[in-house]
């Protein structure tokens, strides 16, 4: 009877952890749908594209509130250890970096707008692919997070030198054109915004 009762408690317990995750899970796939949107958004220029977009955060902020409250529940009542203590804390820490992420993606959602009335400038081009690439990180880290897999998320943080690499560009880019036609210093600044929210 003892052994059944300590068996039901440890099934409940890992039934918590699963719906922890699958909360994770739930939450990054918004957040990497908004970002892609974002970046459609630009590459349309699609201004209510673009509101729908940005308004689309409070939905990612409220699953981190309800993330959050899972995990103050899950330590005062279960009082975790070692790995599940740690498992639990990475999740709180995650799914505060994926509401960040889908702030940076309502910022680039909110430049689209604005965007979709300024004469349209070149440079604007290589936004859609650094977006792309950046979704494409945002979706393999957090497969790499479900499928707890330490060397495809080691391989996903060595990716975003590409990242970095377009972002310099696009900025030099960026600071040409607006040396060359003062005109597009408004829409560039814009871009640049756009360029470092990715």
């Amino acid at each position: 009877m003892v052994e059944s009762a300590a068996n039901h408690i440890v099934s409940s317990f890992d039934g918590e952890l699963t719906r922890l995750r699958d909360r994770i899970a739930e939450m990054g796939g918004l957040a990497e749908a908004q970002l892609d949107d974002a970046i459609q958004a630009i590459a349309r220029r699609d201004a209510d594209l673009g509101r729908r977009t940005a308004a689309l955060d409070a939905e990612i902020d409220d699953r981190e509130r309800d993330i959050e409250a899972h995990v103050v529940r899950l330590l005062a009542l279960r009082q975790p250890m070692a790995v599940d203590l740690r498992e639990i804390i990475a999740a709180l820490k995650t799914a505060s970096d994926i509401e960040r992420i889908g702030d940076y993606a309502a910022n680039v959602a909110k430049r689209a707008v604005v965007l979709s009335s300024a004469p349209p400038v070149r440079a604007a081009r290589s936004i859609p692919v650094m977006g792309e690439l950046t979704r494409r990180i945002v979706h393999d880290v957090l497969n790499a997070y479900a499928d707890r897999d330490a060397a495809q998320a080691l391989a996903v943080w060595r990716a975003d030198e590409e990242v970095d690499a377009i972002y310099t560009s696009l900025f030099r880019e960026l600071l040409t054109y607006m040396m060359e036609d003062p005109r597009t210093i408004t829409a560039c600044t814009h871009l640049l915004f756009v360029a470092k929210n990715l």
